[in-house]
């Protein structure tokens, strides 16, 4: 028996014909944002007084002017339509993890035949969804189908262009009829908005003049690409992501010759037409590069704003899809679609500026740097107090198989200050400052503060919340995870600490402020400077020495999401408006939900795959050792006949186990997620034995060596 799809996917790749080269023709950025309604389109569209309120509103935090809203809808009509854009959708992100769009045309009937295109302020400022289809964790009953879609002005409409036409995509923020958030983006606005207020407050200790606070974010992309042919024949991956069987080959990533590597062709063309369609959308993709894993790859952006960012982010993944479909492959977002080689991730670069100066960042005067000192502590305060909760904003079934992998940040949350900066923090704990050996050192002007390095930092990839120069990076972020999760967090948590010191610093005497300020950073590094570790975080002992500092290593999803629950953090969070109550409960309802149902998925389709696909080749492929050693028995052939013998024992024996995890399997469906997970593990091991003693022609699944180095 041959079976022919899988040879048949490796010759459909082969024959492939080769992008041909590029044509020479000069580049222009001409088209650069030419599908986003941004400020320049505003300025030429809108009336001058119009869209002066509407970019204070983008620019400066406004409330929205209502009555603007006709004017921009009549505008950013004929703007969309002069892109062929015939309908309008507001682009909302519900707790599902995706985005969600419906479409309604702008025409409407004018009587006698005739028809018009129009767009209201009412259409533009809200919308209604059917509230009840998305996951609501309790907050919408299936009868209760009412929600709405709210305008969100800071984040620009933009183009969604198709074969056959264009739609205006108009970014919202999603509400039940009640009022709870039902969204990514309502939370995360709340954060940035709770964090400025903060800076604010602990800049006017510094007697800063008044300015806007900025939250930047630059994620970086991971993501696989494979050839659609192999896709459309593996179950597993169009399910659910990831690969439940597939046999390690021998060569994958260990000659670490794919990390930076000169990009292939085809992979090129694909990576020059997402950078053309995310320019064309004035999403500043800057960096293209192979990743670690082979098939592997990263796009990374220019820092933005942080809730355009990460509306951008989600923008980049679905275009990253629909691209790699035109060129006729799949990318690849889930965490770990490959077994025993890199995952992917998401890295969340992190950074808060006041005015025109990133808070982050070294100064060039003893000011300034008190402030950078200041920032950093609150930063190591919240990371230390609430490692728990940036865990949790991480939690998901593909990140299980990802983090602590020696590939990935481990689940035990720590901060990576680098040599330099650790020295700093040191000697401001003990009060007694010297000379940093760091080159290039600056003084912070203050006698009895330390100086500061000046981008005197290695990079520690193994850490998941590093300090790189000028931000943080957070590692530990799935690939397939929206940035608003992570991020709502992260502005949450700093700004309880921020407003912790502010509310210090505001009781000291302006004389002794210099004294009072070293005094409570001394307080904060000697609290938490348990958290700071800059070694390597992949061995045992970090693990063993984590544990007697006493931070938490919340290895799997089920634990990660229990501090959803703690009284504690549900109250930081009610107190500093990102939630209510009922909306924390929902949450937790949500992620605990979403991932016994991915597990179960994911064990009926390992069952199904194994008793539909396997099975019958493993079958045939005993029938016919068994026939060639009768038959070698009868005829008395003296060569050959152990060989036989050993061989249909040993596909014997694979066949019964294989037989028996199915059983297994299948009756473990209706249990707990840690018995779907137990014996979808033992399944895996079974057939991916099986998959190197089977004739190779009759295998029906793409294997790895084909998935990851044929394309």
């Amino acid at each position: 028996m041959s079976n022919c799809n899988r040879l048949h996917a490796v010759n459909a790749v082969a024959s492939r014909p080769v992008p041909p080269p590029c044509s020479g023709k000069p580049f222009s950025l001409d088209f650069y944002g030419d599908d986003v309604f941004n400020t320049a389109a505003m300025c030429r569209c809108l009336p001058k007084e119009t869209a002066a309120k509407l970019l204070a509103t983008i620019r400066d935090g406004q409330p929205l002017d209502p009555a603007i809203a006709g004017d921009v809808a009549h505008a950013m009509k004929s703007w969309a339509m002069e892109r062929g854009a015939t309908h309008f959708t507001h682009w909302f992100q519900p707790l599902n993890g995706g985005t969600a769009e419906k479409h309604d045309a702008f025409l409407e009937p004018a009587g006698e035949g005739q028809a018009i295109m129009a767009f209201s302020g009412k259409n533009l400022i809200v919308g209604e969804p059917d509230a009840s289809s998305f996951p609501s964790g309790g907050l919408r009953c299936t009868f209760e189908a009412r929600g709405y879609t709210a305008w969100d002005p800071t984040s620009p409409a933009f183009i969604k262009r198709h074969a056959n036409g264009a739609t205006l995509c108009i970014p919202t923020a999603f509400c039940s009829y009640t009022g709870e958030a039902l969204d990514k983006k309502t939370p995360l606005l709340r954060s940035i908005q709770a964090l400025q207020k903060s800076v604010r407050r602990l800049m006017d200790c510094f007697g800063q003049p008044a300015a806007r606070a900025r939250v930047t974010l630059g994620p970086e992309q991971e993501y696989f690409l494979i050839d659609k042919n192999f896709y459309l024949h593996r179950p597993d991956l169009v399910q659910t992501g990831r690969t439940l069987f597939g046999a390690p080959p021998a060569r994958h990533q260990q000659l670490e010759d794919h990390y930076f590597g000169a990009i292939k062709p085809r992979i090129l063309a694909f990576m020059s037409d997402v950078e053309e369609e995310l320019w064309r959308l004035g999403i500043p993709a800057k960096t293209r590069h192979n990743e670690v894993a082979p098939a592997q790859f990263e796009i990374a952006p220019v820092f933005e704003e942080l809730n355009l960012a990460v509306d951008h982010n989600m923008l980049v993944m679905e275009l990253l899809r629909q691209v790699a479909d035109r060129h006729g492959l799949v990318c690849l977002l889930h965490e770990k679609p490959f077994a025993g080689i890199n995952g992917s991730g998401k890295h969340n670069n992190w950074s808060v500026s006041y005015g025109r100066h990133n808070l982050l960042e070294p100064g060039d005067d003893p000011h300034r740097n008190a402030i950078f000192l200041t920032v950093l502590c609150a930063v190591i305060s919240a990371v230390d107090r609430h490692a728990d909760l940036l865990r949790s904003a991480t939690a998901s079934v593909g990140n299980d198989h990802r983090l602590g992998a020696n590939e990935a940040p481990p689940a035990i949350v720590s901060i990576f200050l680098g040599e330099q900066l650790t020295e700093i923090i040191e000697q401001l704990e003990k009060g007694a400052p010297q000379t940093s050996h760091a080159p290039g050192a600056i003084r912070i002007g203050v006698d009895t503060l330390p100086p500061l390095p000046r981008d005197a930092t290695d990079r520690n990839r193994t850490s998941p919340f590093a300090f790189t120069g000028n931000k943080f990076e957070f590692r530990a972020a799935g690939s397939s995870q929206s940035c608003a999760g992570v991020n709502m967090v992260l502005n949450t948590i700093i700004a309880e600490a921020m407003d912790a010191i502010s509310e210090k610093l505001e009781k000291l005497p302006k004389e002794t402020f210099n004294e009072g300020l070293q005094q409570v950073l001394r307080t904060i590094i000697s609290s938490h400077k348990r958290i700071i570790f800059n070694g390597d975080n992949y061995t045992d002992a970090w693990c063993a020495e984590a544990a007697r500092r006493g931070l938490p290593n919340l290895r799997t999803t089920m634990e990660a999401l229990q501090p959803l629950r703690d009284p504690a953090n549900q109250e930081l969070f009610i107190r500093y408006g990102v939630f209510s109550r009922p909306e924390l409960a929902s949450r937790y309802e949500v992620f605990l939900e979403e991932y016994h149902r991915k597990v179960r998925i994911e064990g009926q389709v390992a069952l199904e795959i194994a008793r539909s696909m396997i099975l019958p080749v493993a079958v045939d492929e005993f029938h016919r050792r068994n026939t060639a050693l009768a038959t070698a028995e009868k005829v008395g052939a003296k060569h050959g006949v152990s060989g036989l013998c050993r061989s249909a024992e040993l596909l014997g024996d694979l066949l019964d186990q294989l037989y028996a995890a199915c059983d297994h399997l299948e009756a473990m469906l209706p249990e707990k997620h840690e018995c779907i997970l137990e014996a979808t593990v033992a399944l895996r091991q079974v057939v991916d034995r099986l998959e190197s003693q089977l004739d190779d022609k009759c295998w029906p699944l793409p294997k790895y060596r084909e998935m990851l180095f044929v394309y």
